[in-house]
């Protein structure tokens, strides 16, 4: 029995293995094209949203996230960094937590595109409360008064203005400067704008303004090195 099994395994085996390999071939290209799938991995960034609106992002996640996707041959050239997406919710963030979990609910996919796996898992990431303080607003003053004259006083408008960032960058001993107003062509008093410039990248403004007013009076100088006294 086994003899004769053998023997009609065996006999013309090469045609029957062509005939194997033909029914192969034919069977694939009677796969619908959606039924065959492929992967590609993709790096995009990492998207955070709803931060809480008293908290500050202080350390950063890693900016992006290796991301395994299938989905059939026919959109497989389709998905790309373009139209994927992956955003952490930080509404339920709390301080005291600094390692969150990616996953494939937080990722965004073309329809007929599934996730396969996600590098890394996890993320890490560090709150802050976020301070407001009113900070001093000093001028930045570049060149000189022409000869014969000199700066008698400076007045900017408003001089103070809030500040927001996390609470371990606000100090209220730190000053906001002005962009440089130059003096060097002045024989009399005059007024300027200027931009306000923060003294820490971590810090913005806690109001619409953006800049302030800036008088500078100038007066002739007395041989004496003073001022002229002003006329009345």
């Amino acid at each position: 029995m086994i003899k004769t099994l053998r023997n009609l395994f065996l006999r013309n085996w090469e045609l029957k293995l062509l005939s194997l390999v033909l029914a192969f071939f034919l069977w694939v290209s009677l796969i619908p094209e959606e039924k065959t799938l492929s992967e590609k991995t993709l790096t995009i960034p990492l998207e955070t949203h709803n931060l809480p609106p008293d908290m500050e992002l202080v350390e950063k996640p890693d900016p992006t996230v290796d991301v395994t996707v299938r989905a059939p041959n026919r959109l497989i050239n389709e998905v790309s960094a373009a139209n994927v997406f992956v955003k952490l919710n930080l509404s339920a963030a709390s301080l005291y937590q600094q390692e969150y979990p990616l996953n494939e609910t937080m990722i965004s996919l073309p329809p007929g595109a599934s996730v396969v796996r996600i590098s890394p898992t996890k993320v890490r990431l560090k709150l802050e409360r976020t301070r407001e303080a009113m900070l001093d607003i000093v001028p930045t003053v570049i060149g000189q008064a022409k000869e014969g004259y000199g700066v008698s006083k400076i007045e900017i408008t408003p001089s103070r203005v809030p500040v927001k960032g996390p609470e371990s960058k606000v100090r209220e001993k730190d000053k906001i400067s002005t962009s440089p107003i130059n003096i060097s062509e002045l024989t009399s008093s005059a007024e300027f704008e200027a931009d306000l410039i923060l003294p820490k990248p971590e810090l913005r403004l806690a109001s619409p303004r953006t800049r302030v007013r800036v008088k500078i009076f100038i007066e002739e100088i007395r041989p004496s090195g003073k001022p002229e006294p002003k006329k009345k």
